[in-house]
């Protein structure tokens, strides 16, 4: 990595993206260009695709300052050892520029297709770090170990990342989330934060781009719990009432969008990953969203 730190790198707001739409060439020319126009990281979910370390270091050869992160890899995927030897790996090989997102991702997911026991998951995720920290390794070694963060919502889960971890990744939160979560981290751990986004003044328009995203989620009840928490009940959620859309994805101009962003680094964020929602089909990318958040064009 360049002689900026990574928290002062991570200053700069980075994006957070599926890429598994994108043919390899294509995805590394979008690595790319999200690095030249100035964000500092480049987040990759783990779903049914691709496997993200391998990609990140298929996009690594392909950039030189930007960073990479799991936004989560699944625990229950992986060995302890093979996830601590993949995010040693690819800190090493891309010169510091790696961070290790990892979570329990959602029942339906580890029960329901993987057929893997979701029990305790917190219990779980605690004795899967402990695991990795016992975890022998003896590649060649980065020059600093890769930040660990979890995908933490709830109070526990934040609790664990602060005590076994670097910080916390937190995935379709609030400012309000973001405020709560640094208090529980305390003030020296990395919060990494993603916040979705639609470049559109229509409110009727705007909303519909959130819902269709929000449809994805709101069966999952790690989501649901964490937005219960928030303040909003069932009823709420499920009618899509306009305060709770608007609480959970930013719209609006350019400035708007820019103004949430800044709302979690207030409340505390270390980070701020965008998610740009469009009506585009799977693998379009929405460049005028990107290009009008761009930190270079800040």
């Amino acid at each position: 990595m360049n002689s900026e730190d990574l928290p002062t790198a991570l200053r700069r707001p980075g994006v957070w993206f599926f890429t598994d739409g994108l043919a390899a060439a294509q995805a590394a020319e979008f690595a790319e260009r999200i690095e030249t126009l100035g964000y500092s990281a480049l987040w990759l979910p783990e779903t049914v695709g691709r496997d993200p370390f391998a990609h990140i270091a298929h996009l690594g050869n392909h950039t030189s300052s930007l960073l990479f992160a799991t936004g989560i890899a699944n625990i229950f995927h992986r060995h302890p050892g093979v996830m601590k030897q993949a995010a040693n790996t690819l800190a090493e090989q891309t010169d510091g520029r790696f961070l290790l997102g990892l979570g329990v991702s959602h029942a339906p997911l580890v029960e329901g297709l993987r057929k893997l026991d979701y029990s305790r998951p917190r219990s779980q995720m605690r004795h899967y770090l402990e695991a990795m920290d016992a975890s022998p390794y003896r590649g060649p070694r980065p020059a600093e170990p890769p930040p660990r963060l979890l995908g933490a919502l709830g109070p526990r889960m934040l609790e664990l990342a602060g005590e076994l971890g670097d910080g916390a990744h937190p995935y379709f939160t609030t400012p309000e989330h973001t405020a709560r979560a640094r208090q529980t981290l305390g003030p020296d751990k990395l919060l990494c934060v993603e916040q979705k986004v639609v470049l559109d003044t229509d409110a009727d328009r705007a909303r519909q781009t959130a819902n269709t995203a929000i449809d994805l989620y709101a069966g999952l009840p790690n989501y649901r719990n964490n937005w219960i928490r928030l303040g909003f009940d069932d009823d709420v959620i499920e009618r899509r009432e306009d305060h709770f859309v608007d609480a959970v994805v930013a719209w609006g101009d350019e400035q708007a969008l820019r103004e949430r962003v800044q709302a979690h680094y207030d409340a505390g964020a270390t980070h701020v990953c965008i998610q740009p929602l469009g009506a585009q089909a799977r693998g379009d990318v929405e460049w005028r969203v990107l290009e009008a958040l761009a930190p270079a064009g800040a």
